[in-house]
This record gives C-alpha cells, sequence and structure tokens, in this order.
C-alpha cells in the first residue's frame, strides 16, 4: 500500500515483521503509469536452495491507514476453467482456518509459489494458473510483481512445489502486469497482479497444470476456498495451505473480502475461489491474499475483483 502518509509493514523475515515499518515512496504525479513490466532473468538463478531460502512477502496495515473505497461492481463475468486430469479426492473440513490441503485436485497442480528479486533481496509470495487466451497466464497479488515503486526481477511461478523441488518445472515471467491503480499508487484495494510466462519443453503452462477459471464481479459475502504458500512461522512453505469459510466484506478500512484465515508471510498472491469442488479442485478465483491488519490477528483479506481487474486480466491473457 503505497499512498500518501500511509505506513506498511512487510513480513519479510520468517515469523516476524521487519524491524520497523518500510514507509512507501508515493510516485510522481507527473509519471506515467506504467502497468506491464518486460521480465529480466538470470538463467538458473532459482536453485533449490534460493528457493527454500527466499524470505516471504506480506502485507499488514496499521492503525490509521486510510484508503480510497473503490467504485461499485458492475454485472458478473465469469470465465471458466480449462480442465486437468482428475484425481480422486476425500471432502474436507469446512470451515477451516488454516492447514495442509490433502484432498488432492486440480488446485495441486494449478497453486504454486511465485519467486522473485524485491530490492536486492530473494523473496516469494503464491499464485495460480487461470485460464487465458495465451495459455500462459498467472495470477497473483500487486505486490508480488510491484513494490514501493519497483517492479520485480527474476520472477518464476513453480506449481505445485514442494520443498525446494519443481514437479512441473520453472515458469519464468516475459512480462509482469498490475491494476492501473495498484501500478500507480499501491491501491490496497487494487492488489492485483499477473504474469505471463514462458512455454517450457515446448508447452504452455495451461497444457502442463491445467488452469483455473476465474469470476469478475461476483458478489460479496460468499462461501470461499483460499490457497497459498504461507512461509513465515507457523508454516515453512513448503506445503500447499488452505483456509475455508464464508466471508464477508471488510467493515474497518479497504472493501476487500475478509476470511477467517491464519495464513502468514508468502501466501500473498494464492486464489480465493467461489464455487470450489473439493472433489475436482476446481473453482472460479475471485480474489487473492492479499493483506492482514496488525490489530486484527488470523484475519486475512483479499481484493475485490471488479472492473479494473478484468482490464488487467484482459491485458495480460492477450499478452
Amino acid at each position: 500500500m503505497n499512498r500518501p502518509r500511509t505506513a506498511v509493514s512487510v513480513l519479510l523475515a520468517a515469523g516476524a515483521l521487519l524491524a520497523g515499518a518500510l514507509t512507501a515512496a508515493t510516485p510522481s504525479a507527473a509519471a506515467p503509469a506504467a502497468t506491464s513490466f518486460e521480465q529480466r532473468q538470470t538463467k538458473g538463478f532459482w536453485t533449490a536452495e534460493r528457493m527454500r531460502s527466499a524470505t516471504p512477502l506480506d502485507l499488514t496495515l496499521a492503525p490509521g491507514t486510510r484508503l480510497k473505497a473503490p467504485v461499485s461492481a458492475a454485472r458478473p463475468t465469469a470465465v471458466p476453467p480449462t480442465p486437468a486430469a482428475p484425481t480422486g479426492v476425500s471432502p474436507t473440513a469446512f470451515p477451516q482456518a488454516g492447514g495442509a490441503w490433502t484432498g488432492g485436485g486440480a488446485v495441486v497442480r494449478t497453486s504454486g509459489r511465485v519467486f522473485f528479486t524485491f530490492q536486492g533481496r530473494t523473496a516469494s509470495c503464491s499464485g495460480d494458473s487461470v485460464t487465458s487466451q495465451n495459455g500462459s497466464t498467472v495470477l497473483t497479488a500487486g505486490h508480488c510483481v510491484k513494490y514501493q515503486g519497483a517492479w520485480h526481477t527474476n520472477w518464476v511461478f513453480v506449481p505445485a512445489y514442494a520443498n525446494g523441488n519443481a514437479p512441473y518445472g520453472q515458469w519464468s515471467a516475459t512480462q509482469t502486469f498490475a491494476t492501473d491503480q495498484w501500478a500507480a499508487s499501491e491501491d490496497i484495494n487494487y492488489d492485483v497482479g499477473l504474469a505471463v510466462v514462458a512455454p517450457l519443453n515446448g508447452q504452455k503452462l495451461s497444457q502442463v497444470v491445467g488452469a483455473q477459471g476465474v469470476l469478475f464481479n461476483g458478489g460479496y459475502n460468499k462461501a470461499m476456498y483460499a490457497f497459498g504458500f504461507p512461509a513465515a512461522a507457523p508454516y515453512d512453505g513448503s506445503k500447499l495451505v488452505y483456509c475455508s469459510g464464508n466471508s464477508g466484506k471488510d467493515f474497518l478500512l479497504s472493501k476487500d473480502h475478509s476470511l477467517g484465515c491464519n495464513m502468514t508471510g508468502g501466501s500473498s498472491g494464492g486464489p480465493w475461489f467461489q464455487n470450489f469442488n473439493e472433489s475436482t479442485g476446481t473453482g472460479l478465483q475471485v480474489s487473492v491474499n492479499s493483506f492482514g491488519y496488525t490489530f486484527l490477528p488470523n484475519r486475512m483479506f483479499g481484493p475485490y475483483f471488479g472492473n479494473e481487474a478484468k482490464a488487467v486480466y484482459d491485458k495480460a491473457q492477450t499478452a
């Protein structure tokens, strides 16, 4: 969240906040809002050890934060999922405040960890493969592609990440995108980012791992499932974690979705689903893990996918 007179704490060190809040720089009013970034990659940069030691990036908002309310939603628009091979699963608990996902299904492959270089440090978030025209689109949080005025580099997506292993490979971004509102002023209400990844071994991402559907302007107060790879204590980033429950609307400072969830740093950018089918592991993605309040533990907030999110999704999926 980079707005005038706003302090934001970033969960970078596992289990603890950095000493002191990182104060976000305010972009120059004269500077144009860049909404995509051509990625720079270092071949072979993301070794297993470097992925294990990447610090989790997440946001917590402190008291006194001032947010601007987004414009009300338009009619719902849904993008169906891209099917993946079915796997037998057992239903899991609902609601769930946070635990390892043992159900299997498509979400195991479409979800993954995101790794990048941020301010000279290796860092991590989460992301999800979504249905797109180019078959190569990853949906994540805005601060997982750009933060404090700078676009991240060495950006890769590792679907089904497993403790340093990349069973479906490392997918390098060729471009990263953010909503206009996040690109211009890092407005937390629009904390939505995407990446287009290069083919790997002659195949596109959705051909290898499948892709989830997306729903825009789907409304509030729905049954939700949230997924991610939290890497700050008590988690270690080694496995896919989920939360489930009936969501609400943030009544404090933002206009985001709200869900009881104890996921920690590194889960940012992980998908939130409506109409999630535990048997197939598929649903319609309607948000991403975005931030928590310092004074309200065990609750996650995610941006509403309205027209602004649809616009940047359309831009990315045709890149």
